[in-house]
């Protein structure tokens, strides 16, 4: 089984207020989204799940349109949330004291049964909470490396939080600039080996119990390219990693994980990254990136058709 996630972040903020949603209407956009994409097919594609990963105030809207929509029609097509709070609600605990936080009940009350966890914006903001304790963690490798352990530790307790409460998991790693650094190629190998590996060996911590019944899905994101004006790597790099990864679990953990790419599945890319037999689907954000930017079901569809080709 193929896997195609959708990121739509802050499409509940309509463009004339900074956001990217090309309508003032949030809630009715993305019950178009969700008709439109049934209408395509995008749903029916042989072997591949396509996931919608939407902010929280979209999710009710968008899960109550594709409920209307008879199974048949809408396919493997699936809605998810923009991850969950480390803990959760449960009977003869917590009753939901999380003001602020999405809870991991909240989110499949409202249909979610997939959850983005670990995103780089994530990761940056929970480095970021962590940092401004110490001024100076940036400039020092024993504090990264602690930071960076926290954040993978947060991290865990998210994962773990989804999986116990009956979700599925698309977790996003990767290494930045830094963590790459400079020197050949057999050089940088060796780093990004030791950074991944940390990832998922604190990232992964007890998730075994939850297979095969749950899915976890492994987004790899190179941080380093990211960006408007960022080169992104080539099949060869892609391949080496997401290969890396499969080996690192298997060894570890002792179970198969599938990898898509993380960096930005694109109408561009979409054939090259098919391509890579270590590869199991891709992470969309936008669809278009000059002109009108923004996401459109149609463009999807030719993406996931050059995807579906090879």
């Amino acid at each position: 089984m193929k896997h195609i996630f959708i990121n739509l972040k802050r499409f509940d903020v309509p463009r004339e207020k900074g956001g990217v949603c090309p309508s003032e209407h949030p809630g009715e956009w993305i019950a178009q989204v969700v008709r439109q994409s049934v209408e395509l097919g995008i749903g029916t594609f042989p072997g591949i799940d396509v996931v919608y990963l939407v902010p929280e105030a979209l999710i009710l809207r968008a899960q109550e349109t594709l409920d209307s929509i008879p199974a048949e029609q809408r396919g493997r097509l699936a809605v998810g949330c923009q991850s969950v709070f480390r803990d959760n609600i449960k009977k003869g605990g917590n009753f939901g004291a999380f003001t602020s936080n999405m809870p991991a009940a909240s989110a499949y009350q409202m249909g979610c049964r997939w959850s983005i966890i670990g995103h780089s914006e994530e990761r940056r903001d929970k480095q970021e909470i962590i940092g401004s304790f110490q001024a100076d963690w940036n400039q020092s490798e024993a504090l990264r490396e602690r930071c960076a352990g926290a954040v993978d530790g947060l991290i865990n307790r998210e994962v773990f939080s989804a999986l116990e409460q009956g979700m599925d998991v698309l977790l996003c790693m990767g290494e930045t600039a830094e963590e790459r650094g400079e020197g050949t190629w057999e050089q940088q190998k060796a780093r990004i080996r030791s950074v991944l590996s940390a990832q998922l060996t604190r990232g992964l911590q007890g998730v075994k119990e939850f297979l095969p019944e749950r899915k976890i899905v492994i987004g790899y994101e190179p941080i380093w390219a990211i960006g408007p004006g960022k080169t992104p790597p080539d099949g060869d790099y892609i391949a080496f990693v997401s290969s890396m990864i499969k080996e690192i679990v298997r060894e570890t953990y002792g179970f198969e994980i599938p990898v898509v790419y993380g960096g930005g599945l694109k109408e561009q890319n979409a054939a090259m990254i098919a391509g890579i037999g270590t590869i199991d689907g891709g992470l969309v954000a936008l669809t278009r990136f000059s002109g009108e930017i923004g996401f459109y079901v149609d463009e999807l569809k030719s993406i996931i058709e050059k995807y579906n080709a090879e």
